[in-house]
């Protein structure tokens, strides 16, 4: 992106928010940043499932699932005797963040790619594509 190689991003996404704000695997928000900071489009593509009305705030209202530290600290490889095995690659007793998914919020969006077209990644722009969705909760 830095280098003007990047025409745009595009990236899908696991759960849409009423005000679209997407989650999606760890390192999209990071993508988004970057994009934003090279003056690149960032879109999300996304089946209407997804969408979710009940949600209006991404950031603060969506639990993001933390798996297991071992994931982190441990690698397959070789043990000290020479076996292929999980192995520990950092000191005993030390705690790994291991967070699945992250947040993008709706401004760092250009646009959400839906079966029904590409909308701003905002509730209007939610709302023209999926009125009748939309009006399930109101």
């Amino acid at each position: 992106m830095q280098h003007g190689k990047v025409d745009l991003c595009i990236v899908g996404t696991d759960r849409t928010t009423a005000r679209g704000d997407v989650c999606n695997k760890i390192g999209t928000y990071l993508k988004a940043l970057a994009a934003k900071a090279n003056q690149v489009p960032f879109y999300v593509a996304l089946p209407s499932p997804t969408l979710d009305f009940t949600v209006w705030d991404g950031v603060k209202k969506i639990p993001i699932e933390q798996r297991s530290g071992e994931e982190q600290s441990h690698v397959y490889g070789l043990t000290s005797e020479g076996k292929r095995n999980w192995v520990n690659i950092v000191p005993q007793e030390t705690l790994c963040g291991n967070y699945a998914f992250d947040v993008t919020p709706a401004e760092l969006v250009t646009g959400l790619i839906t079966e029904r077209g590409i909308c701003d990644a905002s509730t209007k722009g939610l709302r023209t594509l999926f009125p009748d969705l939309y009006q399930q909760y109101l």
